[in-house]
């Protein structure tokens, strides 16, 4: 079983910055490939950006493109979603996920396991 805990959510104006982490407790973190969805009420969730097990490929919603960035450090089992330039309609609850052996995938419905999720809410 794999427990994924997001942090870094908040209130933030438009034009900030906001930092996501999600930390997995699981032995082989290195072994999955992670990714970010978010979530707005009465809206289906909807892919942000994703990682590959291994690094090597990333992927991003087109509204994400250029702003966005996903990293991931495997020895503290952490990805990371670093947000810039955020506007009000990117106020969601940001979620984390994650598949074994995923190559970065939008497709929410092959990821096997997922965080709470935090709130990220923008002012305009």
């Amino acid at each position: 079983q794999v427990q994924l805990v997001e942090s870094g959510g908040g209130l933030v104006q438009t034009g900030d910055s906001v930092s996501l982490s999600c930390t997995a407790s699981v032995g082989a973190f290195s072994t999955y490939g992670m990714g970010w969805f978010r979530q707005t009420p009465g809206n289906e969730r909807e892919f942000v950006a994703a990682i590959s097990w291994n690094g090597q490929k990333a992927n991003y919603a087109e509204s994400a493109k250029g702003r966005f960035t996903i990293s991931r450090e495997n020895a503290k089992k952490t990805v990371y979603l670093q947000m810039n330039s955020l506007k009000p309609e990117e106020t969601a609850v940001y979620y984390c996920a994650a598949r074994k052996w995923g190559l970065g995938s939008a497709n929410q419905k092959i990821y096997d396991y997922w965080g709470q999720g935090t709130q990220v809410t923008v002012s305009s």
